[in-house]
C-alpha cells in the first residue's frame, strides 16, 4: 500500500512544485545598462559584470592546458580507437562501401599528451616554421588534431581552421587568403592538396598526421614542399628542444574560416581572450563539470562549438575519447555488422551535437520502434506520452515510480544506443526543434543545453540552463555576452513591442572577435565598438525576450522576402516548421519577389516515404520513382499544411508547389555546410532549372 501512496503523493507534489515555480519564474536574465545606440540590454543574472577567465591567473588557451596537464598529470586526456580491420562491402546493387572493425579506446594522460605537444612545438620550429608564419589544420577531427593545436599555441603560432569536407574553390581561397606555410593534415586531404598544388601560391610544409605517407604525394610534389609526419616532426622535436614562446590574451589563436553558407568562407580572427571567455562561461554552466566525466568528440574541430567544447573538457581534467559521425553508434554506415560503435565503447557522460545529428537519432530511434511494432511499439507510445505530459507540467503524467518504471522497461534501450551514461548534453550550430528536444529529454533522460551564438562570437551569445525545460528558447545570456535587442522598423520588430521586447539580436562583450582577416569592409559593417569600449557583433538574427529573460529566435533579416502582393516571408522560420514533417529529411524554401507564392525543394525521408507507400500497396521501382509520383508530392504536402497549421501560418508562407528530390545534400555536394546548413545559393544555382518549373503555371 505505501508504494501506491508513494506513486500518487510524489507526483501531486512535484507538479505543485513546479507550478508554483511557474508562477514566480526564476530570473535567468536581468536588464543592463549598455552604450552605443538605444536598445534594449540582458545580462546573466547570476554575473553582475562579464566573465573573462574562470581559472585564475589563466588569460590564453595555452596557458589553462598547461594548468590541466600540471593538474591532471596522470589522468587520461585523449583516447582513439584501435582499426582491427578494414574490408570492403559489397551490396546487392554492385555498390562498395567501406567498413571498419574498432577495438577498445587507447589513451594518452596529460602528462604525455603535454610532452607530445612540447615535442611538436619544437620540431616545427626545428623544421623551419617562423612565429609570424600561420600554419593551417585541414583534418577530420581526431588527437593529432588537438596537439597540433595546443603545440602551435606554445609558439603563439596562429592556426588556420578548414573543415575537411571544403571544396577545392573554398580550400585554395583559404590557404591563400592567409599565406599558409605549413599545412597539417591526414591523409585523405593531402590527396586534395596534390590536386591543387599549382593554384597553393605560399605553401611549403606539409606535416601529415598519419605515418605512412603515399610515395605519389612526395614523388609528384619534390621541390614543391616537403611531406614528413606528425610523428617525425615530435621525434625532431625531442632531440631539439626549444624554449616555448607563450601568447598574449590579446595574440591572434585562431583564423576560423566561416563553413561558407553564402559564397566563400570568411576567415574570423579570434584571440586567445575571445575564445577563453566562452570556455570559461560554459564551465560555470554545465552542472558538476569535472574530471570524471567522458566526453565524445566527433564534430569538426574547424567549427568553434567543437573546439571550444573540447578546451572546456580539457580545463577541467576530463577525457576526451574521439570518433566520427559515421562510426557513433552501433549501426552506424562504417562500422562493420556485429561490432560495437564509439558511443557504445565510449560510454560518454557529455556529449556536443548539431540539431541535425540529434534529428538523425530521434528518427533512427523512431524507425527501430516503427519497426518493430507490436507490444514494443505500444509500450514505447505509451511510455513516451506518459513522460511527456509529465515534463509539459500535467498532474497525471509519469513522475516517480512510473518514471523509473519506464525508465528502466522502455527507454533503458534508447539510452545503450549512446552508451547509456549521457547525463548532459550540448548543442548548437541551428536551432533545435522543440520536438526533438523533447524526445531527446524523455528518451535519453538527460537535459541540453540549446546555445546561440557565432563563429563571430566564439560560439558565446545565450545558452540555456540545465533546469529550464522550456522548449523553442535558447536559453540566456552566457555569462560573459551582454545581449542587446534594437529596433528594426523595416522589418516590423521594435523594443517596445508587447508582451515582449523585439528586435535586431546585438552581442556584445570579451568574447566578440577582432573581424574578419583582410576584409576591412565587411568588419566594419557588422562590428562596432560602443563609447564605453565594448566590441558589438550585429547578428541579423530578429530574437524576443521573455519575462525570465531567456532569448528566442524568432526571425533573420537576410532570410526574408517580399512577395509580389507585398507580404513578407522568413524563409528560416517556415522551414523550421516544415522540418518537422515525419517525410523530411532536408528542405529549401524558395520565395521571389516576382511572383504571389512560396515553393520549395525537398529532400525526403526514404524510409517513411517507401513505408507510407507499401502501407498504400503504391507500387515504384526505386525512390527516385517514388519521389516523381503525385500521390506521393500530394502526401508530403499535406504533411505541410498540416505542421503549417499547428505552427499557425500564414497562407502565403506555406510552399504551393514542391518538388522532391531523391539524392541527399550532403557537405561533399557542396549543397549543405559541414554543420550540415543549406547553402541557399549553391541549391539555388544547382536547381535553377526545377525552381524555374516549379513557377510555370
Amino acid at each position: 500500500m505505501s508504494a501506491y501512496i508513494v506513486g500518487v503523493i510524489v507526483p501531486l507534489a512535484v507538479t505543485l512544485f513546479f507550478r508554483n515555480s511557474k508562477r514566480s519564474a526564476k530570473k535567468r536574465g536581468v536588464p543592463v545598462d549598455v552604450g552605443a545606440e538605444p536598445g534594449y540590454a540582458i545580462r546573466n543574472a547570476r554575473f553582475p559584470t562579464q566573465l573573462e577567465t574562470a581559472w585564475e591567473g589563466v588569460f590564453t588557451l595555452a596557458a589553462l592546458f598547461e594548468f590541466a596537464c600540471k593538474s591532471h598529470g596522470d589522468k587520461f586526456l585523449l583516447g582513439t580507437r584501435r582499426l582491427i580491420a578494414r574490408e570492403n562491402e559489397v551490396t546487392p546493387d554492385g555498390r562498395t562501401f567501406e567498413k571498419v572493425h574498432l577495438g577498445e579506446y587507447e589513451w594518452l594522460t596529460y602528462d604525455k599528451v603535454f610532452e607530445k605537444v612540447c615535442n611538436f612545438a619544437s620540431g616545427l620550429a626545428h623544421i623551419g616554421h617562423g612565429r609570424e608564419e600561420r600554419v593551417a589544420i585541414f583534418a577530420d577531427t581526431r588527437a593529432e588534431w588537438f596537439i597540433s593545436l595546443q603545440g602551435c599555441f606554445r609558439r603563439n603560432v596562429t592556426v588556420v581552421t578548414i573543415y575537411a569536407s571544403l571544396g577545392e574553390d573554398a580550400l585554395c581561397h583559404s590557404l591563400n587568403e592567409t599565406e599558409v606555410t605549413t599545412v597539417i593534415c591526414g591523409n585523405k586531404e593531402l590527396k586534395k592538396l596534390v590536386d591543387i598544388s599549382g593554384q597553393l601560391h605560399t605553401v611549403k610544409r606539409l606535416i601529415c598526421m598519419d605515418d605512412e605517407i603515399p610515395s605519389s604525394a612526395s614523388d609528384e610534389q619534390s621541390g614543391r614542399w616537403t611531406i614528413t609526419s606528425l610523428s617525425n616532426v615530435e621525434k625532431l622535436g625531442q632531440e631539439n628542444p626549444v624554449e616555448p614562446d607563450l601568447p598574449q590574451s590579446t595574440d591572434i589563436a585562431v583564423i576560423m574560416y566561416t563553413s561558407g553558407s553564402t559564397g566563400l568562407p570568411k576567415g574570423v580572427m579570434m584571440t586567445h581572450a575571445n575564445v577563453l571567455a566562452v570556455v570559461s562561461s560554459v564551465r560555470t554552466i554545465v552542472p558538476g563539470l569535472e574530471s570524471k566525466d567522458v566526453y565524445l568528440a566527433y564534430l569538426p574541430l574547424a567549427h568553434i562549438l567543437e573546439l571550444a567544447a573540447e578546451n572546456i573538457v580539457a580545463g577541467v581534467g576530463s577525457a576526451i575519447g574521439y570518433g566520427s559521425p559515421l562510426t557513433l553508434t552501433d549501426t552506424s554506415n562504417k562500422i562493420k555488422k556485429g561490432t560495437k560503435g564509439d558511443a557504445s565503447v565510449l560510454r560518454p557522460t557529455v556529449m556536443a551535437a548539431v540539431p541535425a545529428i540529434l534529428d538523425r537519432v530521434r528518427d533512427g530511434v523512431r524507425k527501430k520502434v516503427d519497426a518493430t511494432g507490436g507490444l514494443s511499439k505500444k509500450l514505447f507510445d505509451l511510455a513516451y506520452a506518459r513522460r511527456l505530459s509529465a515534463l509539459n507540467g500535467s498532474w497525471f503524467g509519469a513522475w516517480g515510480l512510473e518514471m523509473l518504471f519506464w525508465n528502466f522497461l522502455v527507454f533503458r534501450k534508447v539510452r545503450a544506443v549512446l552508451g547509456g551514461r549521457i547525463r548532459f548534453l550540448l548543442s548548437g550550430g541551428a536551432p533545435l526543434s522543440g520536438d526533438t528536444q523533447r524526445f531527446i529529454n524523455i528518451c535519453l533522460g538527460a537535459p541540453i543545453g540549446q546555445g546561440y551564438g557565432l563563429t563571430e562570437t566564439c560560439a558565446g551569445g545565450t545558452f540555456s540552463e540545465f533546469d529550464d525545460t522550456s522548449v523553442g528558447r535558447v536559453g540566456n545570456p552566457v555569462p560573459s555576452s551582454f545581449i542587446k535587442l534594437i529596433d528594426w522598423p523595416e522589418g516590423g520588430y521594435l523594443v517596445s513591442d508587447l508582451p515582449m521586447p523585439r528586435g535586431e539580436i546585438v552581442i556584445g562583450g570579451p568574447n566578440v572577435t577582432v573581424g574578419y582577416f583582410k576584409n576591412e569592409k565587411k568588419t566594419m559593417e557588422v562590428y562596432k565598438v560602443d563609447e564605453r569600449g565594448m566590441r558589438w557583433f550585429y547578428t541579423g538574427d530578429i530574437g524576443r525576450f521573455h519575462p525570465d529573460g531567456c532569448l528566442e529566435i524568432i526571425d533573420r533579416k537576410k532570410d526574408i522576402v517580399k512577395l509580389q502582393h507585398g507580404e513578407y516571408v522568413s524563409l528560416g522560420k517556415v522551414e523550421a516548421v516544415l522540418n518537422v514533417s515525419p517525410y523530411v529529411d532536408n528542405l529549401m524554401l524558395h520565395a521571389d519577389p516576382f511572383h504571389s507564392y512560396c515553393v520549395a525543394l525537398v529532400v525526403p525521408s526514404q524510409h517513411a516515404l517507401e513505408e507510407w507507400a507499401s502501407k498504400l500497396g503504391i507500387a515504384f521501382s526505386d525512390f527516385a520513382d517514388l519521389c516523381e509520383k503525385q500521390e506521393t508530392v500530394k502526401e508530403v504536402q499535406a504533411s505541410f499544411v498540416k505542421e503549417a497549421k499547428k505552427s499557425r501560418l500564414e497562407k502565403f508562407e506555406i510552399p504551393a508547389k514542391i518538388k522532391l528530390l531523391s539524392n541527399p545534400w550532403t557537405p561533399e555536394s557542396g549543397l549543405v555546410t559541414a554543420a550540415l546548413k543549406i547553402k541557399r545559393e549553391a541549391i539555388r544555382k544547382a536547381f535553377s532549372e526545377e525552381l524555374s518549373k516549379l513557377y510555370e503555371s
